[in-house]
This record gives structure tokens, sequence and C-alpha cells, in this order.
């Protein structure tokens, strides 16, 4: 079936409450003081997905959990056996977060199978809406864990080593208490086989103001970051009193600080060559319960994630961080314990996808430009496992994990309409 540019425009756009309800119903029912807190596998996410089922019964779309509780909407094409396409993102969120990040592109996903429907559109190939669990690794230190469960590629001993933060409890614990099927995950079976994905693409808000800057609504993905990562690093030196020399000194609050801009240095000289990295010290701190105003501090607290497109930066880095570890511990007289480091694979956008979306968007009078996304994406999980992979940055004003996050609903319909277009003419 050919649909004209405009049938699909039009479709596209009596679909946008779609969009509009269902992210105004997240926000009222994951409301926390400021912003919203969709905790992984904790009461917020839970009724995330919740209002997605919600609205796929609304849509009519077939609706399927995995054992990881990962969410499927499904539109169903005219041949069972033809690989789907799935349109997915997650729904949890920082705390006290923004209510885009994430959110937008299980919202486009069900905006597209209504605008499909609507078109009369008619494709061989399954669309799947995925929700995606547990993306926001300030819950829970690890990457992608709902992607990677799906995808089979999660390991199984992270069930019962990696545990939430704020509560204590495993993983496998939460899974468990929220619904999940632990005993299925524990076989690392996949849940979503990577073989019978045609594609998957995922819509996010930019987590950096670059298309905002430049005036556009649309950037089209050209590759994730991958990283390394210390959650719970310390540097341990010794108490003293405040007025101890420095040379009998062994503090480990200013051999943190030597770190810190050890490593920034680094990155500013990577920067100066044109070479794009990111460097963050999230936690950052002395013993709360023994600092003090008149206490040289003994122990010093920090996480670390590095991130970079190019693996040979990031092992570059990481010798790099050992050098600057062992030249802080030798000079300040401390022990410097990184503890247990994690990692998230570089995601690799498939080259045909973008070159398709860039001629597209033009063709249909779209404003869009090519950016690297700075973020971690769980489009990155289905690019490792050999899913060809895309996204779709949407222009946001405001960065993202924070109450803040600025997106008009207009530019999300233009993402919508480019999918739109891109799934019929898969169909061909």
């Amino acid at each position: 079936m050919t649909l004209s540019a405009e049938r699909i425009r039009s479709a596209v756009e009596a679909e946008r409450t779609v969009a509009e309800r269902f992210l105004s119903c997240l926000a009222s029912k994951t409301a926390d003081t400021v912003g919203v807190t969709r905790d992984s596998y904790g009461d917020g996410e839970n009724r995330a997905h919740e209002i997605f089922a919600e609205f796929a019964g609304e849509l009519g779309l077939e609706l399927r959990h995995d054992a990881a509780l990962n969410s499927y909407a499904t539109l169903r094409g005219t041949d069972p056996d033809a690989p789907a396409v799935v349109i997915g993102s997650h729904l949890d969120s920082v705390p006290k977060g923004g209510n885009f990040d994430g959110a937008v592109g299980v919202a486009a996903g069900l905006t597209v199978c209504a605008a499909l429907r609507r078109a009369g559109a008619v494709v061989p190939f399954d669309v799947t809406v995925m929700g995606i669990r547990a993306e926001e690794s300030i819950w829970f230190p690890a990457s992608y864990i709902g992607s990677r469960a799906a995808l089979g590629s999660l390991p199984v001993d992270a069930l019962d080593s990696v545990r939430r933060n704020d509560t204590g409890r495993t993983l496998a614990d939460h899974i468990a208490a929220s619904g999940g099927d632990v005993a299925q995950l524990r076989t690392g079976r996949a849940q979503l086989d990577p073989a019978k994905v045609r594609a998957y693409v995922e819509v996010h808000i930019e987590q950096a103001p670059v298309l905002f800057d430049t005036g556009l609504p649309l950037g089209i993905c050209t590759g994730i970051p991958g990283n390394f990562r210390y959650p719970n690093a310390q540097i341990i030196g010794r108490d003293d009193h405040v007025g101890t020399p420095r040379r009998f000194r062994r503090d480990a609050a200013i051999a943190g600080a030597a770190l810190a801009m050890a490593m920034d240095r680094e990155w500013a000289k990577l920067e100066a060559l044109g070479v794009p990295v990111a460097m963050t010290f999230g936690r950052f701190h002395t013993d709360p319960d023994r600092h003090g105003m008149t206490v040289v501090p003994g122990c010093f607290h920090f996480s670390l994630d590095v991130r970079a497109y190019d693996p040979n930066i990031l092992n570059q880095l990481k010798a790099e961080l050992h050098r600057i570890v062992d030249e802080v511990a030798g000079a300040h007289r401390v022990t410097v314990d990184l503890g247990r480091r994690t990692s998230a694979m570089i995601g690799e956008m498939d080259p045909l996808i973008i070159a398709d979306w860039s001629d597209r968007a033009q063709k249909i009078g779209l404003s869009a430009m090519r950016l690297e996304s700075p973020g971690s994406h769980d489009a990155a999980a289905f690019a490792y496992a050999g899913v060809p992979t895309a996204m779709l940055l949407l222009r946001n004003e405001n960065g993202s994990h924070n109450p803040d996050e600025r997106m008009e609903t207009s530019d999300l319909m233009d993402a919508c309409q480019l999918l739109t277009h891109w799934l019929v003419d898969l169909a061909k």
C-alpha cells in the first residue's frame, strides 16, 4: 500500500493526544515533591508499567511481560515469521527527575502504532513498543539491566551481587517483589531473541542542549559512548587534629581533590585534541559519621564515571587513572581503593538506518542533524547484541536528569512522523 506523506502526517497529528495523555498520566501518577521518581523495580517504575499496560489495552495492542518485567505492546503484522521492529525506551527515572527522560521513547512507540492503524497501513512485521526496566543505574550499580536481561546478556551473578543503593536489597529480591520470574532469569536465556528483531529504534530527549542551541527539533544519533565506572571508591588516610602540620598529614579529602583535578586535566587535553569524552565524580564526600570542621579527614568516598566513543580512548583513560591513583597515593600517603569496576558497551548505530533517516527527513521537510549522544541508552545493549539499532534525539533546553527537562510535543510528533514513514516504506 502506498500512503501519501500528507496522509501519514495527518494520522500522526491525529494521535498527538496519545503521547500527551501518556506523558501527563506518568507525571501525575509518579510525581514526587520535586519532579518525578520512578525507582527501578520499585513502586514508581511498577506504576509506570501499569500505565503503559492501560494505554496498550486502550490502543488494542497485544501486551506481554518477560521474566525481568519488561513490557511489550505489539501491533501484529501480516507475517508471523517476519522479524519485528521494536520501538522502545525505559520507564524508570532518577530520583526527583524529569518526566521525559526515557518515557518519550515509549510515548513515541505508542503514537506510531496508533498512527499506523489510523492511516490504514498494513505491514508484514510486528511493531512492538517496549517499556524497558532499570536503565537508570543510579538505583542499581549496573548498566542496562532490563534490556540486557531481555537479550540474555545480563550476567546471572548480577541477580545476587548487585544491590539497590537505597534499600541494600539484591536485584533478585526487587525483581521477585515486583512479580518477576527470577528462576527463569537465572537460566540466562534471552527473553527476546535478537535474531527475531529486524531493528531496534529509540526516541530520547537530548542530554546536552546541542539541538536547542542550533534551533533544530531532531537529531539522528551517530553513536553512544561506552563507559567504565567505579561506583564505590574510597581513599583511606588518617584522622588528625586540624592543627596537624602538612608533612604529618594523610589527608584523604585533599588526595581526593588531587585525583579529581588530575583526571580533569586529562579530559582537558583530550578535549583540546577534539576527542569527545566525559568524566564525572558523582559522589564526592568525606565520611559523614566522622567529618567536621576541626578534623583532618581520614576517609573519603567518591564515584567515577568515564565515557568515550572509542574503545582505545577508554583503555587509555583506564591506564591513566591507575597511574594517577599511584601518584596520589604516594604523594599524600594514603590508600586508594577503587573498588569494583563496572562498564557499559559502546553503542554503534546502524549506518544504513542513519542514512535512510537523514534522506527521509529531508524529503518530508523535517529539520534534523547528525550528532552523538553523550548519555547511556538501552540502544547500546541492542547494538551490542547485533541488532540494527538507531536513535532519534529530541530538542531539550535543560538537559536531563532534572525536573526541568523541556521538550515540545511538536518535536516528538516530528520524530513519530519520521518513524511512521520509515516503517511504511520498510513494508514495501
